[in-house]
């Protein structure tokens, strides 16, 4: 299922000219999606090629982001994927409260590409036994990116944005409803 990522109004961008994320689930407890950046993706200050590992901070430079609830309940999970393939996990109770890392059955499974006119990041994520979600049961999403050009300007892009500055952990964000595994 595509996605279209929509620019914050507050936000700019002079070399994006869209952001678009594929999603499945092609089984229980996982999620694949496949960001495609698209533009003059060689004026995107994107991070080096790095050992795939978990680092905090990834989302003040490009990154993109997932977020996943059960569709009753408070608590969710958000995902950082860096283009230099490194990456963090976080849990909350509920509405930024309760951060802490999420505990992860095996790091997230991440390859990038790029030409001139597109970027790709393709993630596994497995989230299978993860507290509050379910295997196999619908999730809710809330797809992200952050984007630095070149100058080190920011562009916020999301499915939603609710009012005021970027906020993807609002619920607002969390906009899409995946289905059961094994629905359609």
């Amino acid at each position: 299922m595509r996605q279209v990522l929509k620019l914050h109004p507050d936000s700019r961008s002079a070399t994006v000219t869209g952001v678009a994320v594929d999603v499945a689930r092609p089984g229980p407890g996982l999620l694949s999606l496949r960001y495609v950046l698209s533009g003059a993706t060689g004026r995107v200050k994107l991070p080096p090629p790095a050992e795939s590992a978990r680092v905090d901070g990834l989302w003040r430079h490009s990154c993109f982001e997932a977020f996943v609830r059960a569709p009753s309940g408070e608590a969710y999970y958000e995902f950082n994927l860096a283009p230099s393939t490194q990456w963090a996990a976080y849990r909350f109770d509920g509405y930024r409260r309760g951060m802490r890392p999420a505990e992860v059955r095996s790091a997230p499974k991440l390859e990038v590409g790029s030409t001139g006119e597109a970027f790709e990041l393709r993630a596994l994520l497995d989230l299978a036994g993860a507290p509050d979600l379910g295997d196999e049961g619908a999730w809710r999403l809330g797809l992200a990116a952050v984007v630095e050009e070149a100058d080190g300007g920011l562009s916020y892009w999301g499915l939603a944005h609710p009012p005021g500055k970027p906020d993807f952990h609002h619920a607002d964000c969390f906009a899409v409803e995946l289905p059961a595994t094994g629905r359609r």
